[in-house]
């Protein structure tokens, strides 16, 4: 069960914390406990309520109105909203309500009708995203579980999963790319949409993985010779250690273009010609 002060709220829900102080004193939307030291913290029922309650502000619905509906009134009122309207907001919110009960019919229901609506690409891109952001807000304070994250972002692998298997093999003359994480980097979501854009585009594609050791990459593009190596660095090591993985993996493979993303690269610089940084989808494609 999470705690979460007030400022966690905030953070959360896009509510100001001087505005929910206001809705509990005047409206009783939420109620806090409060520790041992007097100090009021939230949970997760009223973190879900919050983010409901602005959703339906945002949208129009006056506080007051709010506070007089049910339960059952406030669920039905988002589901209304949802039906009529398409803000990304809604649906980010959403999903977070989906990780923290851990339900996962309702995360599939949602992550398919978004696809139906707005197409794969368009669904990661401005929704999922945006999401796992927040999510990093709630595991940087401790309130969701390795057992919360691990169960929705699994769900978001087998999403993005099913979508590259439906996509048709490669052409026998296509070009070839080997995609991978280097070793102790083990996010891999980002990884796989990557896999699915350049797979879409008509490349013959190796996805290696998480966590491959620099010999076993260098075995493969000695036999496959590849076109193209993407990675992708999110995990931050030391500057210099990451500076010379990138520099002999550019000397090692002179013809092989190797493009490389993650904020941890902004802080390095090598000159190489085979050598690109992207930093979304858009300069993916434009690099390829």
């Amino acid at each position: 069960m999470g705690r979460y002060s007030i400022k966690e709220l905030e953070k959360l829900s896009g509510i100001k914390a001087h505005t929910i102080r206001i809705w509990e004193k005047r409206h009783r939307l939420v109620e806090p406990q409060r520790t041992a030291t007097n100090i009021r913290f939230y949970s997760d029922d009223d973190l879900k309520k919050i983010i409901n309650v602005s959703l339906l502000n945002n949208n129009g619905v006056k506080i007051s109105k709010i506070a007089d509906m049910t339960e059952d009134e406030l669920s039905e009122s988002i589901v209304q909203l949802s039906d009529t309207q398409n803000p990304t907001n809604l649906y980010i919110d959403q999903l977070i309500i989906a990780m923290i009960d851990m339900e996962e019919e309702q995360f599939e229901k949602l992550v398919s009708h978004l696809i139906m609506k707005f197409g794969f690409e368009k669904t990661i891109l401005e929704i999922v995203y945006p999401f796992l952001e927040k999510i990093g807000v709630l595991w940087q304070t401790g309130n969701i579980t390795p057992a919360q994250e691990h169960f929705i972002t699994n769900l978001i692998r087998q999403k993005i999963i099913v979508a590259i298997d439906s996509l048709p093999f490669a052409k026998h003359d296509a070009k070839r790319a080997v995609l991978f994480l280097p070793e102790n980097e083990l996010h891999d979501i980002g990884l796989l949409f990557y896999h699915y854009v350049v797979k879409k585009m008509g490349f013959k594609t190796y996805y290696l993985g998480q966590h491959l050791p620099y010999q076993d990459l260098f075995q493969v593009c000695q036999v496959h010779k590849p076109e193209v190596v993407i990675t992708s660095l999110i995990i931050s090591t030391k500057r210099e250690k990451t500076s010379n993985y990138l520099k002999t993996l550019v000397k090692d493979f002179p013809q092989i273009k190797v493009l490389a993303s993650g904020g941890l690269l902004t802080k390095i610089s090598i000159e190489a010609p085979n050598f690109h940084v992207f930093s979304n989808v858009a300069t993916l494609r434009a690099n390829l």
